[in-house]
């Protein structure tokens, strides 16, 4: 059983997140009864692909990268997901074993809840489960427009995408810092690391961005969305 000190903490968390805080009180008491918080340090591994799913994993604090293993050994990665989402819940209902591996960036809290509680909740609370499928909905089309990314656009139109995605779907700034080394950067642009140094610092050059090591800053947001218009 959580501590009582955990279990405030539980609750706490329950109540500003804006997909458990109109939860009637005893379906929150519930979620805390079945629920624990876990830290994680930067590149803590979350759950493995392959490995049996088990639990609820639902980010409070921190980022998660998401990546699929292959036979060649060489991790490649899916995507990034931020605070107040789910990390794996889409294979947690599909197959049972994760088709894909979750580490931390940075240091991380998770609320891991029972699958049975949480499966629970869906099947009484509509408005609930209505919102977990708009975010599922959400995480798929993401993986289908960066694909169509990749296969269609050019290098400058791929990396427009990436600061995007940080801007507007990570950081909700157009000022942030880079929360990954640079060749995990051209992976989510489907580069090199060469070929994204070089592009990024073109866009430095043409004043489209700011850049001092890993903090940016986007000084010509117009031009940055038609580059990732145009490709």
């Amino acid at each position: 059983m959580d501590s009582p000190v955990q279990a405030n903490d539980i609750m706490k968390i329950l109540e500003r997140s804006w997909i458990f805080r109109d939860f009637p009180v005893q379906d929150k008491k519930d979620l805390v009864a079945n629920s624990s918080l876990v830290r994680y340090d930067n590149r803590d591994v979350l759950f493995k692909q392959k490995t049996r799913t088990s639990h609820v994993m639902f980010i409070v604090k921190g980022l998660v990268k998401i990546y699929k293993e292959n036979v060649s050994n060489r991790p490649v990665m899916l995507k990034i997901i931020s605070g107040d989402h789910f990390a794996g819940l889409d294979t947690l209902f599909a197959e049972p074993v994760y088709q894909y591996s979750a580490s931390s960036i940075g240091e991380t809290t998770i609320l891991i809840m029972d699958f049975g509680t949480f499966n629970n909740l869906l099947m009484s609370n509509g408005r609930f489960a209505l919102d977990v499928i708009r975010l599922l909905s959400k995480e798929s089309l993401y993986i289908f427009t960066r694909l169509n990314s990749q296969i269609h656009k050019q290098l400058p139109g791929r990396v427009a995408d990436v600061l995007l995605y940080f801007s507007e779907e990570i950081y909700h700034s157009y000022e942030f810092e880079f929360p990954l080394p640079r060749h995990e950067l051209a992976e989510l642009a489907g580069t090199t690391k060469e070929s994204f140094i070089r592009t990024i610092n073109e866009f430095k050059h043409d004043k489209i961005i700011q850049l001092e090591g890993r903090r940016v800053k986007i000084v010509s947001l117009d031009i940055v969305r038609i580059l990732s218009d145009l490709g």
